[in-house]
């Protein structure tokens, strides 16, 4: 992947682990739902281990930002490969509800297409500082393509687990456990990469651990609202909960659901780069917010569609455009705030946003229970409307220079 030219070693580094954890996650977020129900789960017990995912990674970010001054950045990025390889053995081995609902909770599983999880703050203040200030927006989107890339094929491969079981005679079940181990090795591979981490000052060593925001507290704080909004919104579409819908609304296999994930996948790493360049010309704001609309729309046309195919077509048209506002947002915030408060920024900013995101994902879940209709994708597509509206009217006249 060709990155910009001011980029430096650690850049490469970050966008080797992102794209590597996003094949990890997108190998077994497809599944995962699937999984679940095999175990004996209900819909709304499956909705409840994936809202622990994005609680717990959002209580782990926080517990982060509250410490990392006293930590570099590396120990905190081998904390979380750690945690990530015991996250994949007790979803591989650990079979009742309730242990895999606080496995859910401590470890660092990603149901969604974006990165949620607790690697994110560390790595987005890293990255902010590794290329000159005016291609921070294509370096930002070179990192969201590597993972959503590999996430594509890693959405692709989820159906092996049941390939393999009818070649070899597995069950489906052991075969998904066995996907489990795979994302634990990844974890292995991910802090392979970290060792070579030159960045080691701590991770929040520019802020003052009792004042982290200053001068950008007032514009991160309205962000962050928004952003939650966003968040609140994309948590009823999260990639576990979509595929379950497909299931019960469609009856669509895990092979064929797991091709749909990866076509949309490609859709959207296409699209990073496509990002940059309207950011570039438009403005960050403006790229953020139109894009974003169309997307939703078509989200909830999705659950009006009366025949999978003319459902999938609507989801794949959401898909190339709904992440194309990442790097922009991205960008954006490490643009309004000073230096020194970049890395609390990226937490202050990622922390409610998980939070926020962790409370839909049991409300869907309680929704498919009682009706297979997609009403998750009609709540979520207008959520996310009111929020592209919203930061527009607040947003559009802030032009933030590149701070140095």
């Amino acid at each position: 992947m060709l990155l910009p030219k001011t980029s430096s070693p650690d850049a490469s580094r970050l966008i080797a682990a992102r794209a590597l954890r996003g094949f990890a996650d997108g190998f077994v977020s497809v599944y995962l739902a699937e999984y679940l129900g095999l175990l004996g789960f209900s819909a709304l017990q499956v909705g409840s281990i994936v809202t622990a995912t994005l609680l717990g990674s959002a209580t782990l970010t926080l517990a982060v930002g509250l410490v990392a001054h006293r930590l570099s950045a590396r120990h905190v990025l081998f904390t979380s490969t750690f945690l990530m390889l015991a996250t994949g053995l007790g979803f591989a081995f650990v079979t009742d509800f309730w242990p895999l609902l606080l496995i859910a909770f401590a470890g660092t599983l990603n149901p969604s297409a974006g990165d949620v999880s607790v690697f994110l703050p560390t790595e987005q203040s890293i990255l902010a500082s590794e290329s000159a200030a005016a291609e921070r927006t294509a370096l930002f989107a070179r990192y969201n393509l590597g993972g959503i890339l590999l996430g594509a094929f890693g959405a692709l491969a989820s159906g092996l687990p049941e390939i393999a079981g009818d070649r070899f005679g597995w069950t489906v079940l052991s075969g998904f456990r066995l996907g489990f181990v795979l994302y634990a090795f990844v974890a292995i591979a991910i802090g392979a990469v970290y060792v070579g981490l030159r960045h080691g000052r701590p991770a929040y060593a520019d802020v003052a651990p009792a004042a982290p925001l200053l001068r950008s507290r007032a514009t991160v704080l309205r962000l962050t609202a928004l952003f939650s909004l966003d968040s609140f919104g994309g948590g009823f579409t999260v990639d576990s909960m979509l595929a379950l819908w497909l299931l019960l609304r469609f009856d669509l296999s895990l092979q064929t659901a797991g091709m749909v994930f990866f076509v949309a996948r490609l859709l959207s790493a296409s699209s990073q780069i496509v990002s940059a360049r309207l950011a570039t010309r438009f403005g960050l704001i403006e790229t953020m917010v139109f894009t974003h609309i169309p997307a939703n729309v078509f989200l909830v046309l999705a659950a009006f569609m009366p025949n999978v195919t003319l459902a999938v077509v609507c989801l794949l048209m959401r898909m190339a455009l709904s992440q194309m506002d990442i790097p922009a947002r991205q960008s954006y915030v490490m643009a309004v705030v000073p230096p020194a408060e970049r890395a609390a920024a990226a937490s202050v900013t990622n922390v409610p946003r998980s939070l926020a995101a962790a409370l839909s994902p049991m409300m869907a879940g309680l929704m498919l229970q009682h009706s297979t209709f997609g009403w998750p994708l009609v709540a979520g597509g207008l959520l996310k409307l009111v929020y592209d509206l919203l930061l527009l009217a607040m947003f559009r006249g802030v032009r933030p220079g590149e701070i140095e």
